[in-house]
């Protein structure tokens, strides 16, 4: 009896994860075949493009934007688990406003310090944000929870900081680092205050 009751509630929580973040991949998924199967990659071009006007429309489409499939698939399962983690723990309002303000950073910071002719396209400053938002959490909302999480996504995504700094080899480190960034702010403005 208390199995079923346990599982009653755990999965109106999981459900709107799953739609979410099943759509959100859904997209991903399908735009990188479109690129790849009946435009050869020209979809590419729509990233972003640091300090154009046009460019910053990039902001919008570069997180549905990838090199390639193998590119996809390094960022599916990140965005799965640590949005995941959010909705579960924050709720989807949260989970909404932090990926906006994560996008918005990654991107604008992207186009303001991104080299000149370069274009920058995927989810990884999602991930990114993400990850961020699921640390900073820990430290400006420290309830039991919170903490655990943090614990947690450290000793399964803890590597990933590494992406942040400047390696040359046409990874766009800058959006790893606003996305980052993205992510604290958004988790210092959806805090709750502590009693």
């Amino acid at each position: 009896m208390r199995n079923q009751t346990s599982n009653g509630r755990l999965w109106p929580k999981l459900k709107p994860a799953i739609i979410i973040l099943g759509s959100l991949l859904i997209l991903i998924w399908l735009a990188e075949l479109a690129d790849g199967l009946f435009f050869n990659g020209r979809l590419d071009q729509y990233g972003i493009r640091p300090r154009t006007v046009s460019g910053l429309y990039g902001i919008l489409w570069a997180p549905f934007l990838h090199g390639g499939m193998g590119h996809v698939m390094a960022n599916s399962m990140p965005i799965l688990i640590l949005g995941g983690l959010i909705i579960l723990s924050r709720g989807i309002k949260d989970f909404l406003l932090a990926s906006i303000t994560i996008l918005l950073i990654s991107g604008l910071g992207t186009w303001l310090i991104g080299a000149s002719g370069s274009v920058h396209i995927g989810a990884s400053g999602l991930v990114f944000g993400f990850f961020g938002f699921l640390l900073a959490m820990a430290w400006y909302d420290r309830r039991l929870v919170n903490v655990a999480i943090a614990a947690l996504v450290i000793f399964f995504y803890g590597s990933i900081i590494w992406g942040i700094i400047p390696r040359g080899n046409g990874i766009s480190w800058q959006s790893h680092l606003f996305g980052l960034l993205g992510g604290g702010v958004a988790a210092w403005w959806l805090a709750r205050p502590r009693e």
